[in-house]
């Protein structure tokens, strides 16, 4: 099976290389790095307009060896370079002709350093694509080691579209640990002085035990069909978004897997509202997989 790691070449940003390098020691996959160079469609044969093309995918193509060959060496990653009507567009071309099974992108260079941030690529392949997309931190370094532990982000379509199963089934297959969370937003400010504390404690305490049924049920109906190891399921609670990813504990070699949204069709990926917002927070990678 096959990677495809996505580069920039206008940022020469290489955190999806080292996010991909990474994903094939976990996975014994080989990576293709691939630069796509856009260019008019239908050709109109302009000879200026080729000889600019010549150019820029002689740069893109340096810029991209370049950034291969500043990775360690134990992954060998060809490269290719593609020209396409759009950037999203070549990416889906080239991970259908690589047959691929994990489409890996990096961040947008106006997000956050070590926080995940859709663009104009990562934005369409997050609602459009048919294989996983992989999504690393902006400035994401190279690591040694490989993948240890996916994190499901359980809730809201999560439960009905698979997602449980399908990290029970990535975490056996990547030989990697299986944590299970549900983010709960408290708005405080909004309600003060309205609900007792003790009060929507206590709601809280029940809808987190609900959840730990909930989650507990699904694994045991997936132990009836596979081995699944000891999971650890918690829940990370805080009056906005950002608090309730960080109430929750990350080490390196974290992943954290975000299933698709109400809209999506079947096999196919679409970031759902609350996924993007989890997803904006994520101090980790972050991986989009299909409704099953």
């Amino acid at each position: 099976m096959t990677i495809l790691a996505a580069f920039s070449a206008s940022s020469q940003g290489s955190a999806p290389l080292n996010l991909a390098a990474q994903l094939a020691r976990t996975t014994g996959d080989k990576v293709v790095a691939a630069a796509v160079v856009e260019r008019p469609w239908p050709p109109r044969g302009d000879p200026v307009e080729e000889e600019y093309l010549r150019y820029i995918t002689a740069q893109a193509t340096q810029s991209l060896d370049r950034a291969v060959a500043g990775l360690p060496k134990d992954v060998d990653i060809p490269t290719t370079v593609h020209h396409s009507s759009s950037v999203p567009t070549g990416l889906i071309e080239l991970a259908v002709a690589n047959q691929a099974n994990l489409v890996v992108v990096g961040s947008s260079s106006t997000g956050l350093l070590g926080r995940v941030a859709l663009g104009s690529v990562t934005e369409r392949l997050v609602h459009t694509a048919e294989v996983p997309v992989a999504i690393a931190p902006r400035g994401y370094p190279q690591h040694a080691g490989r993948i240890r532990r996916l994190t499901a982000s359980y809730g809201g379509e999560a439960d009905v579209n698979g997602l449980i199963p399908a990290a029970a089934e990535l975490a056996k297959k990547w030989s990697a640990k299986l944590r299970i969370v549900s983010f709960t937003v408290r708005n405080t400010t909004a309600f003060r002085g309205i609900i007792e504390s003790s009060a929507e404690d206590l709601v809280v305490e029940q809808w987190t035990r609900r959840t730990i049924a909930d989650i507990t049920k699904q694994l045991n109906d997936i132990r009836e069909h596979m081995a699944v190891p000891d999971v650890d399921v918690v829940v990370g609670a805080g009056h906005d978004w950002n608090s309730a990813v960080e109430s929750v504990s990350w080490d390196a070699g974290d992943m954290l897997v975000l299933g698709s949204g109400a809209a999506a069709q079947s096999a196919q990926v679409f970031l759902g509202s609350a996924a993007a917002k989890i997803l904006r927070h994520a101090p980790v990678p972050v991986m989009i997989v299909p409704r099953r």
